[in-house]
């Protein structure tokens, strides 16, 4: 008796002309098609609409219903960048750059090493370890804002660029962590232990062998804590005044008690969202591949 069964093959349907009837795509993929445009769509319009606010003077701006073919003007920019108040924005950018720039390296110094002691090195009670990590996120910021505050003015750290540094620093670590032990868990063994064979230490080993193979899960993580720090607002608001103010704090300059100032606040609104959303165009594959690595972890 055989043990290979043979079946006969099925004839390939046709149409009356005879000729082959291509197979039908299943709808349900071209539901999910449109029900993403559409969601993709609700969240750009929000982003347009500011974009083309901008770019209206106040009185258009603040019509009912909106004026979306009002003639276009970059009144509000010219007020965002000073020109005619003598303000300028640009301390308040770079003191953001600054400030999220270097905790960003600063949490990714820290989070590489901890993490692969985690993820790759034999530890003890790793989840709970794991745990205390994430706790140190659930007490809100408010919570803490009081002792912060006496302890930077005990200190003379009030107004301080670097104050805001270690805070933002201490913000997102527990989340880089948790993040680079799921990709640092995707590292084969393997190739540790030829590295380890052939004399590397832990500082060439995290340098030479598993910053490559993590470097899409770096920069996913990066990204995640820049915009995370670029986006604060309370600490920056309580803890700094003119001379180490962020982006964020001078946005907040626009909603005076003389009114709200739309077409202002839109385009400062946007100039300060730019980064971000540079960074996010320009680290975009390394996002997805660094954000679809850990996801299985």
């Amino acid at each position: 008796m055989s043990s290979v069964t043979d079946v006969a093959p099925v004839p390939a349907t046709r149409t009356p002309e005879g000729e082959p009837r291509r197979p039908r795509k299943p709808r349900s993929g071209a539901l999910l098609g449109v029900a993403a445009w559409l969601i993709g769509f609700l969240f750009v319009v929000p982003v347009l609409w500011m974009v083309l606010t901008s770019f209206h003077s106040e009185e258009d701006a603040a019509t009912n219903p909106p004026s979306v073919f009002a003639p276009l003007t970059t009144e509000g920019y010219q007020s965002f960048f000073g020109v005619g108040t003598g303000t300028s924005p640009w301390p308040s950018l770079l003191n953001s750059l600054t400030a999220s720039v270097v905790s960003t390296i600063i949490v990714l110094v820290l989070a590489i090493p901890a993490a692969y002691a985690l993820s790759i090195k034999p530890v003890r009670k790793w989840t709970d370890v794991m745990f205390f990590f994430l706790s140190t996120r659930m007490l809100p910021i408010v919570a803490g804002l009081l002792p912060i505050y006496l302890f930077a003015q005990w200190s003379g750290l009030l107004d301080n660029i670097w104050l805001l540094i270690v805070l933002y620093t201490a913000m997102n670590l527990p989340i880089a962590v948790w993040m680079m032990r799921s990709f640092l868990a995707e590292v084969p063994v393997e190739i540790l232990e030829a590295a380890s064979m052939d004399g590397a230490g832990l500082l060439l080993t995290l340098r030479q062998v598993v910053a490559p193979i993590v470097l899409p899960g770096i920069a996913a993580t990066s990204l995640i804590c820049f915009i995370f720090s670029w986006n604060e607002l309370l600490l920056a608001r309580t803890l700094t005044g003119t001379v180490a103010g962020t982006a964020p704090v001078y946005l907040t300059g626009f909603v005076t008690s003389q009114g709200l100032f739309l077409a202002q606040v839109c385009a400062a609104s946007f100039v300060v969202s730019l980064p971000v959303l540079v960074a996010g165009f320009a680290a975009q594959d390394k996002l997805v591949q660094g954000l679809s690595l850990g996801a299985v972890k």
